[in-house]
């Protein structure tokens, strides 16, 4: 089957990848269509580490083919999206309602591919980038059939993480003002996710004009070119900046445009030796610098509360979806990416 694997030195679509039968627990899909997140390319520049060689991709939505034994949530011909929380479900952080922080669920990469007899590493416990691809059944998210694959392909990472990040992390409440940090894909989820927080001031920041557009489409109450111009909009600082480039100039910006109580959110991916600076100085006025991993996602209960508002018209899935790819112009997608041509692409099988 046809995939795309990177080695270390390069990425290449190969059409001789293997994939077991799922275990129990454990659900194998046909995938229909999946996200290319900046994850994946940070995988492949050496921002992120990861054991090679592996199949990439992890923002995905199939068709359930077969599951394991003790697999009851769903079945074969069921249409789902994937996550990539392969947590376990019964340590003290899942009974706390907090898998993201599940021991269990991360790096642990498993192998369930073979290519040449040889086994081959899954990214992010998914690897949407292949035809098909064996999970743990928690990862499954039952979704409506009528939702667009290469739409619903996204709630599984972008929007996990951004609306998230909104709503489980941040906490974003009605009335408060929100800065956000870059407009890719996860930056528009965040947008979004504070629109539908109700949120009355959300300010947005890209160095590309271009992008204004969009980022109003999807709740930008205002859009700037640089940071420098948010004091003069939002004078006392922001309540919530999210950060969602992976810059380190970025984030201690994200920490001084704060107001009192204000909370700076980092999503962006840096270097991951990357070290940040701030004045210690600036956050006595109860300031908070919170991470958030996976937008502090509960799957199993979000990806159907967001596939519901995106039949309400109240979450944009469609818009995101710039420009669709068949897998085998991955290096396409990858370089309209890299430049910033597309919100998200969407690989195709």
């Amino acid at each position: 089957m046809r995939g795309v694997l990177f080695d270390g030195k390069r990425t290449e679509v190969v059409d001789d990848l293997e994939v077991r039968e799922p275990g129990p627990g454990e659900v194998r899909v046909a995938i229909s269509a999946a996200g290319l997140c900046h994850s994946d390319l940070s995988v492949v520049d050496g921002t992120i580490p990861f054991p090679v060689p592996v199949v990439l991709g992890h923002e995905g939505a199939g068709v359930v083919e077969s599951v394991g034994a003790g697999v009851t949530h769903v079945g074969p011909g069921d249409h789902v999206a994937l996550s990539t929380l392969a947590n376990c479900g019964a340590c003290a952080e899942c009974d706390r309602g907090r898998p993201t922080m599940c021991r269990q669920a991360i790096g642990r990469p498993g192998q369930p591919f073979t290519r040449d007899g040889r086994p081959v590493y899954q990214f992010a416990a998914n690897s949407a980038f292949a035809e098909r691809t064996v999970v743990k059944a928690v990862q499954a998210v039952r979704i409506p059939g009528e939702l667009p694959p290469a739409s619903a392909a996204l709630i599984g990472c972008g929007v996990l993480t951004g609306v998230g990040a909104v709503l489980n992390r941040a906490r974003v409440d009605r009335g408060e003002s929100v800065v956000v940090i870059g407009t890719g894909g996860i930056g528009l989820n965040v947008i979004q996710g504070a629109r539908i927080a109700g949120a009355l001031r959300i300010v947005a920041v890209d160095s590309n004009p271009a992008k204004e557009e969009v980022a109003r489409r999807f709740g930008a109450t205002d859009f700037l070119t640089s940071t420098e111009g948010v004091r003069e909009l939002l004078p006392n600082g922001a309540d919530h900046a999210f950060e969602c480039v992976g810059r380190v100039e970025l984030i201690r910006a994200a920490i001084d445009l704060l107001d009192r109580h204000g909370q700076a959110i980092l999503l962006g991916v840096p270097p991951a030796k990357a070290e940040a600076s701030f004045r210690v100085s600036t956050l006595y006025l109860d300031k908070s610098i919170l991470g958030c991993r996976y937008g502090s996602s509960r799957p199993q209960r979000d990806i159907a509360l967001y596939a519901d508002l995106y039949r309400e018209g109240r979450l944009l899935l469609d818009e995101l979806v710039t420009r669709t790819y068949p897998v085998e112009d991955f290096e396409k997608a990858a370089a309209d990416a890299e430049a910033g041509r597309v919100a998200r692409a969407v690989l195709t099988f």
